[in-house]
């Protein structure tokens, strides 16, 4: 019975990366905006509030968290497939021009699709932490790195399909996340009971989970290297084919965790199969998921009062100690999640050091264009897409180095802030295409990593049983950015656009603006705003710091004890 709840939930973390991976359909929304924006014959503004309010849906994602506690999981699966079937679904018949509808009802189709991501992120974050609670650091990862891919693979796709023919991605995003959750609906309903696991199983599942992510490397790395291969429709279908069995070969990991679990219940007597030491969980882990399921955590008395703070001078260190954390993982209801000076900086390290990065994917067809590369738009979404990939597997990177080296998890959030500012410092300098690659790769693995990474920060410092709610709070802040960094380029853009048309006196419905103006001051407003994001991120990391080294020799002391 152990062996096969084992197996199943490997098979939940299976359907969950086939859930990711097809879902992320936000990214692939600079492949048809400029087709979108010319059938539709609007501005640059008006097409960056259309992405504002794809944006938008993920402010509505606390709804999810809630409907989780009423409504089963696979019904809200599905709920989250159909909001796609019918934002993504209509926006193709206005973009074949089969319909015609006005632009807020345009715009309300944009957020209901963006809601339908922002269902689908929360129940794959539900999944997650419900069937590795001890090695959910590993899995969210793991998990939501594939949504990074989403791009790539929806390219290969259309590809294969018609090369020539952008409406494709809509349509595609419709049908293929719901074609996604069909198949992932048979492991997801049979879901096995919590059970608290040995310290051989955990060591088992860290093996497992190196494999994994090392499989997904190679899957990130067979799009990123072949992706310009696939202009053709025949070679894009072999491309499609080859990333498609890369996708099921983790389905062989159930059946091996079934055959070791039979093999050590026969022969036990004969083999010591539960010898292995290799494990990237602390065994005392154990002991505390084992005391927040029976829910007897017991908070030290310098928690007590969670807004205490010691008396330092200045003002910089009243900023670090005014009511910090003082322990990882106690569980925040909304109401004192808003009160946490913590949960601000980091909402505000996030606004805008993650956010901007998701803002720029959603500008990369109009930036591409504007320095003549569109014919190359393809190849530039999908190494944004590969890009944030690997930059979301990354995220794990502090649960493979634990032993080695123990950095604060919201230290490396700081660090991964560093690449985004010297990105768009680059592109401001440059317009190359060379430049235009490196930095969105930079800003790719930055704003892939802040996603990821995210997830289990919020579980960290505000409590893992209040996770599906408070990041949903957390990631509020994505719309807002999306809203202000996007008006911003906007305004920019258009400005030239209309200069450039007067001075030729054209005079269109959709205005094209072409050359590195278009951009330049965007850029180096951007770089100045992550600038800041890095700041707030590095002040969190001060704040947060000691409460895991306490967290880190508590674990020590039990251990030595």
């Amino acid at each position: 019975m152990e062996g096969e709840g084992q197996s199943r939930k490997w098979m939940i973390l299976i359907a969950t990366t086939w859930i990711q991976a097809f879902t992320g359909t936000n990214f692939d929304f600079s492949s048809y905006s400029s087709t979108l924006k010319s059938v539709l014959g609007i501005s640059q503004l008006q097409l960056n509030y259309l992405s504002v309010a794809s944006d938008m849906g993920k402010a509505f994602g606390w709804c999810c968290g809630v409907s989780l506690v009423w409504l089963p999981l696979w019904v809200v699966l599905f709920m989250s497939a159909f909001f796609g079937v019918f934002g993504y679904g209509f926006q193709w018949l206005v973009i074949k021009q089969l319909i015609a509808l006005p632009y807020f009802l345009v715009f309300l189709l944009c957020l209901v699709a963006g809601c339908s991501i922002s269902w689908f992120n929360t129940v794959c974050y539900v999944l997650c932490i419900r069937n590795f609670p001890i090695n959910r650091a590993l899995a969210l990862p793991l998990t939501i790195g594939f949504n990074g891919v989403s791009a790539a693979l929806y390219t290969l796709i259309a590809n294969a399909i018609n090369p020539d023919d952008d409406t494709l991605y809509l349509i595609l995003n419709a049908l293929v996340p719901l074609l996604a959750s069909i198949l992932a609906i048979f492991p997801i309903v049979r879901q096995p009971p919590l059970q608290i696991q040995s310290a051989g199983v955990t060591s088992w599942d860290s093996f497992i989970f190196v494999v994994l992510n090392a499989l997904a490397v190679f899957t990130g790395l067979y799009l990123l290297l072949l992706s310009s291969l696939s202009s053709q429709a025949f070679r894009a279908r072999i491309l499609l084919v080859g990333a498609l069995i890369l996708l099921l070969l983790p389905l062989c990991f159930p059946g091996i965790v079934c055959g070791r679990n039979w093999a050590r219940s026969t022969f036990h007597s004969a083999f010591c199969l539960e010898g292995s030491t290799f494990s990237l969980v602390d065994p005392d882990d154990l002991d505390q998921l084992h005391k927040e399921l029976t829910g007897n955590v017991r908070i030290s008395s310098s928690s007590a009062d969670p807004f205490s703070g010691t008396n330092k001078e200045g003002f910089f260190g009243m900023i670090i100690e005014k009511g910090r954390l003082k322990v990882l993982g106690e569980e925040h209801p909304a109401a004192l999640l808003v009160r946490r000076w913590d949960f601000w900086l980091y909402y505000v390290a996030y606004f805008c050091g993650g956010t901007i990065g998701l803002v720029y994917s959603n500008n990369l067809g109009q930036i591409a264009q504007s320095l003549g590369y569109y014919s190359r738009i393809s190849i530039i979404v999908t190494l944004y897409s590969t890009c944030s990939f690997f930059g979301r597997l990354l995220s794990a990177a502090p649960e493979f180095l634990r032993d080695k080296v123990y950095f604060a998890r919201t230290g490396w959030l700081a660090v991964a802030m560093v690449p985004t500012p010297i990105a768009f410092f680059l592109l401001a300098a440059s317009g190359s295409e060379a430049v235009l690659h490196v930095g969105t790769a930079m800003i790719g693995l930055s704003s892939g990593f802040v996603f990821s990474a995210a997830v289990s920060i919020t579980s960290e410092l505000f409590g893992p049983n209040s996770v599906s709610v408070n990041h949903n709070i957390l990631i509020t802040n994505i719309p807002i950015g999306s809203l202000l960094y996007g008006l911003l380029a906007a305004l920019v853009y258009d400005s030239h656009a209309e200069r450039g048309s007067q001075q030729e006196n054209l005079l269109e419905e959709a205005m094209v603006c072409m050359g590195r103006d278009c951009y330049l001051q965007t850029f180096i407003c951007w770089g100045c705003i992550s600038l800041l994001g890095l700041i707030f991120g590095f002040l969190l990391f001060l704040r947060t710091r000691p409460a895991y080294d306490d967290y880190k020799r508590n674990n020590s002391r039990a251990q030595f004890s």
